[in-house]
């Protein structure tokens, strides 16, 4: 059995048995809840390393129960709903989800997500963990901490999930160099680019993060109709 533990939060309980066995079959672990609120409680009790989310459940649906864990957590979420509109991807992930897949789905895929997310998001506490030569990447008024895995900001320390700071990692190793959005996401995500609009969603919460006015960014710049660039403001 894998020491992986899944938490699958949803509602319909034929579903819920169906992701089990096939998460089972995978050798992982398996907890179950029946709403969002069941998934935060059994989050703070368990430790968990990956949870699937459905979105319209009682009592807590599924939006609010990944707002209240991205505040404790940046373990991966993988959203399973019925919603596949492209507005309600983007808002999934948005709110800090890190996959979404759409009903009805192909179980093999969705174990296949697990097992992406898992080892990105384990490959990357492993990287956090291993000493650093201080290799940091500078660019005007931004560090990027390789070994602790963040960004200073104007001297403010800046806390970043994986993909996030893998997208950072690359576009900063290359600056003003610039990046499709395929390149991106087959890099960051190690896998082959199916729905690239993930990559403009997280594009989006980095310069949050790191412009003064994300609407007039300074460093992470789009290109368009090619891709994105991290402008080095000494080498323009």
């Amino acid at each position: 059995m894998s020491e992986y533990k899944i938490l699958v939060a949803e509602d319909d309980k034929a579903i819920r048995d169906s992701i089990g066995i096939y998460l089972k079959n995978a050798n992982y672990q398996v907890l179950y809840a029946e709403d969002g609120l069941q998934a935060v409680e059994k989050f703070k009790k368990e430790e968990i390393d990956l949870i699937i989310m459905d979105l319209m459940m009682p009592n807590m649906t599924g939006e609010e129960a990944i707002v209240k864990l991205r505040e404790i957590s940046y373990v991966p979420i993988i959203i399973l709903s019925a919603k596949g509109e492209d507005y309600d991807k983007v808002l999934g992930l948005d709110i800090g989800a890190d996959d979404y897949i759409t009903k009805p789905f192909n179980p093999l895929e969705l174990v296949a997500r697990v097992k992406s997310n898992l080892r990105r998001f384990y490959s990357y506490k492993d990287k956090s963990k291993q000493v650093s030569n201080g290799s940091n990447i500078q660019i005007g008024n931004l560090i990027l901490n390789e070994y602790e895995k963040n960004i200073e900001v104007n001297g403010d320390i800046v806390a970043l999930t994986q993909i996030e700071y893998g997208i950072l990692e690359l576009l900063m190793s290359s600056p003003n160099r610039v990046f499709t959005s395929d390149e991106i996401y087959e890099h960051v995500w190690g896998e082959y680019a199916l729905d690239t609009k993930t990559v403009t969603v997280h594009i989006r919460r980095i310069r949050e993060k790191i412009e003064i006015d994300p609407n007039k960014p300074e460093y992470l710049q789009v290109v368009w109709g090619i891709g994105y660039k991290f402008v080095d403001p000494s080498r323009r």
